[in-house]
This record gives C-alpha cells, structure tokens and sequence, in this order.
C-alpha cells in the first residue's frame, strides 16, 4: 500500500480525516499515484494536475523520503521507502507571500 497526505483543502474536498492508503499496480511513479487517488476519490480530479494536460498544479508540491519530487518526470520511478508503504508520498499546497 502506497500512503499519500494531502494537503487539509483537498482532503476536506474529498472528505478524508487522514492519510490516503491506496493499491497501485506495478511500478510507484506520480502519475501512478494521482491516476489511483483520481478513481478512488473523483472529486479530486481537476485539483492536483490539469484534467488535459496532466501537469501539476502551480501550486502544489510534491515530496518523498523529505526530497521535492515536484519537477521530476511523472513517470519516474518513487523511492523505495514510498513503494513499501514505509514513507508517505506528501501532496502539499505551496506557501506565497511574503
């Protein structure tokens, strides 16, 4: 099982009090994540990464094993700690302002 945080916006949206724990099949990548976490919880769809061209939102970040993975290919493979379910793949909103 993969555990995913998400930032308290979105789990609000999608009415999580914690954690997400989510089944993926083969390799752990981003895109493997957010494609189970959109069918698990179709609210989010739109709001982490554009529904057309897949990117992530400008203000999101993404965080593994405390590395920001937020300009990494989609399709990259995720740490191993992630994988194995021992680390979080962390979904956080970006702080602006001054």
């Amino acid at each position: 099982m993969i555990r995913v945080e998400l930032p308290y916006h979105l789990r609000t949206l999608a009415h999580l009090d914690g954690e997400v724990a989510l089944s993926i099949e083969g390799q752990a990548t981003q895109r493997a994540i957010l494609d189970a976490l959109e069918a698990a919880y179709p609210m989010l769809r739109g709001t982490i990464r554009d529904p057309i061209t897949q990117q992530r939102r400008p203000f999101l970040r993404f965080f593994a094993c405390t590395q920001d993975l937020s300009h990494e290919s989609p399709d990259a493979p995720l740490p191993d700690a992630v994988a194995a379910g021992s680390e979080p793949f962390l979904i956080m909103g970006a702080l602006a302002g001054g």
